[in-house]
């Protein structure tokens, strides 16, 4: 794969540093409460790679892993606390990576939001992105209500 194929990204510190080949898998905008609390942000841009397309370059002995949930697991840097990654049962064989900590553009932008009934009461969205739901986090919603518990 050629180079202006591959984009590195890393945490705050830049102790841990790794890089993706292109093409992503999807862009979304997360409003689960686990996203909301792992980052401290009302969502959370994520990307997806097929795992055989990331690659850790540097730092791995500082990436310290969290089960978030009975089939998720969350990756973070042990130096600087920067969230960086979440794999799920549910999706073998993907990663999904902040968007944030990319070291440049990714070709794709943010497609739609996910839990999104499941969004923190002080979030307004003012964009035209699909708003996604329910039991899964990406079922159409017919309206954009609140609802509980959240489950990532």
């Amino acid at each position: 794969m050629s180079e202006k194929n591959t984009v590195g990204g890393g945490c705050l510190c830049g102790a841990l540093r790794f890089s993706i080949d292109l093409p992503t898998l999807f862009c979304v905008h997360c409003h689960c409460s686990m996203c909301r609390r792992s980052h401290g942000a009302g969502f959370v841009t994520w990307i997806a790679v097929p795992r055989e397309r990331f690659r850790v370059e540097a730092g791995a002995e500082n990436m310290r892993l969290f089960s978030s949930s009975e089939h998720g697991t969350r990756s973070f840097c042990g130096t600087c606390g920067s969230s960086l990654f979440c794999e799920s049962d549910h999706q073998p064989g993907e990663i999904d990576i902040v968007l944030a900590n990319m070291d440049g553009p990714v070709g794709r932008a943010p497609e739609s939001h996910i839990y999104f009934d499941h969004r923190a009461d002080w979030v307004e969205t003012h964009d035209a992105l699909p708003r996604l739901g329910g039991e899964s986090g990406i079922e159409p919603l017919q309206d954009a209500k609140k609802r509980e518990p959240d489950a990532l």
